[in-house]
């Protein structure tokens, strides 16, 4: 079961994590761009794990747990970096606390409800500001000695971003807010 590709896949997502901080760390544009190309192809296994999985008829208990585990570890640890290494421009440390959050709340409701016999399934909306999300982390490790690096300083890599992290912040609001009443509804007061 852990040899099946889609869980492969689920579990390079997670040994890419350190690698991906440790080029951050790093600070040179050569390593901010190995960041942002291994962050980026981490984000692709994420697609590939669940498609590969249902196609394959290889869907697990293992695939379904660490799936959302991997791409929270991920984003969070980039974030994080990100934060540490003040490359969160245009006070976009805020979007990062409000996804921060939100995966936090939404992982503890997912919790709960799973002891009631209910789920919370993804929404489309969800799926879109994960798309966003996940763009807007890639522009930032990236930076904007990427952009310098590969001949086009003229963009700003850093805003761009910064903007398309704050429209996932706002998504992220929206789709927090639909899981927080969806899940209220299961709450015994």
């Amino acid at each position: 079961m852990l040899t099946d590709l889609p869980n492969v896949l689920t579990i390079s997502r997670i040994v890419a994590i350190p690698i991906v901080v440790a080029f951050a760390a790093w600070g040179t544009p050569q390593a901010d761009a190995a960041a942002c190309l291994l962050f980026i192809l981490a984000g692709i296994t994420d697609y590939f794990d669940g498609k590969l999985a249902r196609s394959r008829h290889q869907l697990s208990d293992f695939g379904r747990m660490f799936d959302s585990i991997a791409d929270k570890l991920l984003v969070g640890a980039c974030l994080m970096v990100l934060a540490g290494l003040v490359r969160l421009p245009y006070y976009s440390l805020w979007p990062a606390i409000i996804i921060l959050c939100r995966e936090i709340l939404v992982s503890g409701m997912r919790e709960y409800l799973a002891e009631r016999r209910a789920s919370l399934p993804v929404t489309r909306l969800a799926k879109w500001k994960t798309g966003f999300q996940m763009t807007a982390i890639g522009f930032l490790l990236a930076g904007d000695g990427t952009g310098v690096l590969l001949g086009m300083a003229w963009l700003p890599v850093a805003l761009i971003g910064a903007v398309l992290l704050w429209i996932s912040a706002v998504l992220t609001l929206i789709t927090g807010w639909d899981y927080l009443t969806t899940g209220l509804r299961h709450v015994e007061l």
